[in-house]
């Protein structure tokens, strides 16, 4: 079903940094890109989704329900390899109107690339900072002949791979030449600007009513447990240390940290495990379509965000899964988190054990009052955070570029 609109339909390509299994691809369409896709879709809007996939994959990465484009791009494929894959998915890209997701050399870079050949118009969504990870302002390029010839001609050559930071700071440099921004936290508006479309749930995909919590407890071989869940991929920034810390201090053997997925990008979830693995069960990666029932049994999802610019930029997609799924909620006072809880779940200070196991005992000595809060949060995602709320923006977005 779409949203009525007065617009007339277009074909829309939106352009992805990285459509690989450890990229965008490894989440089927529950990140970013996917959400816009089924936002536009439901104004009627016919999408189809470009990008490089950052492995030797064949075939390319399939989603299931997207129209997907992707090469296969080596890592270090360097240039001017890379400048050939990539003029080869700039010619697919097909669309009245480009959407490239993120200030990335391989998503808003194509796009600016494309729009110079077919005067379409660009818009670019900033869903991180990416400079963030790389010590944001602080970080220079160490600008001298051995190190550029070292850089760009060695086999692992840091510039041979298009999102290195100095490409991801010329890209911040570009953005005047996109025809609008939008983004989805305060940060990346005091930052950069832009439209705010927040990360919207598909609310009829996550609805409580369709599961009961002790059967799939006991289906994941979680009964008898009082389940912590982080349905998300865990990272430092993610504070998840400082719920395991809290899981130390209570010392309660039923107490466990139920993580979904794991992390793709480094060793992380084995040191956790390493330190902390008598509290921790980890579950494998899930396809959207089942992240629901993965969420509907837990008794609590912690987002125990910390306070770092990476952070600030970001909107726990956590979040949004425990509202929809009408759970309790802990999370830390950190970004935008609290305006998007709003008096519906439990907020405490980042990096702090003690406020999270003095909350963690509270919430389990008050479930009643626990699922109350849930419930609440669920109306609120309703309201605000469903893909209908990200439509209704999207249109306005997208009348006023034409």
């Amino acid at each position: 079903m779409t949203l009525l609109s007065e617009q007339k339909p277009l074909n829309i390509s939106i352009i992805v940094s990285d459509l690989s299994s450890t990229g965008a691809g490894r989440w089927g369409g529950a990140i970013r890109p996917f959400l816009l896709a089924q936002a536009l879709e439901k104004l009627g809007h016919h999408v189809k989704l470009f990008g490089l996939a950052y492995e030797n994959e064949t075939p390319p990465v399939k989603i299931e329900d997207y129209s997907v484009v992707s090469l296969p791009c080596p890592y270090y494929v360097g240039f001017p390899k890379f400048i050939g894959v990539a003029t080869q998915l700039i010619s697919k890209i097909d669309g009245d109107l480009l959407y490239a997701v993120k200030l990335k050399p391989t998503s808003f870079g194509l796009a600016l690339l494309k729009k110079m050949t077919s005067h379409r118009p660009v818009i670019v969504d900033i869903d991180d900072w990416e400079m963030s990870w790389f010590g944001g302002e602080q970080w220079k390029y160490q600008m001298n002949f051995k190190q550029l010839y070292r850089d760009l001609f060695k086999p692992n050559g840091l510039l041979k791979h298009p999102d290195n930071p100095l490409y991801l700071k010329w890209m911040e440099s570009l953005l005047p030449y996109a025809n609008i921004v939008t983004r989805h936290t305060q940060f990346i508006g005091k930052r950069f600007g832009g439209v705010y479309i927040p990360n919207g749930k598909d609310v009829a995909l996550f609805d409580p009513a369709k599961y009961n919590s002790e059967k799939t407890r006991a289906k994941y071989g979680l009964t008898g447990y009082k389940v912590l869940m982080f349905p998300g991929a865990p990272r430092p920034n993610k504070g998840l240390e400082s719920v395991l810390i809290a899981l130390d201090k209570l010392n309660q053997p039923d107490l466990k940290l139920v993580i979904v997925g794991g992390s793709p990008y480094d060793d992380y979830d084995r040191k956790l495990l390493e330190q902390w693995g008598r509290w921790i069960i980890k579950l494998p990666k899930t396809p959207v379509q089942l992240m629901p029932e993965i969420v509907s049994a837990a008794h609590i999802i912690v987002v125990p965000q910390l306070n770092t610019p990476t952070s600030l930029a970001q909107f726990p997609l956590k979040l949004t899964d425990g509202m929809a799924m009408a759970k309790p909620i802990l999370a830390t006072k950190v970004g935008d988190i609290p305006e998007i809880l709003d008096q519906t779940g439990y907020l405490v200070e980042p990096n702090s054990p003690e406020q999270l196991a003095n909350q963690i005992q509270w919430i389990f000595a008050h479930m009643d009052e626990a699922e109350a809060k849930g419930l609440q949060a669920r109306q609120r995602c309703i309201q605000f955070y469903s893909i209908e709320a990200m439509a209704t923006i999207l249109s306005g977005v997208i009348q006023s570029v034409l």
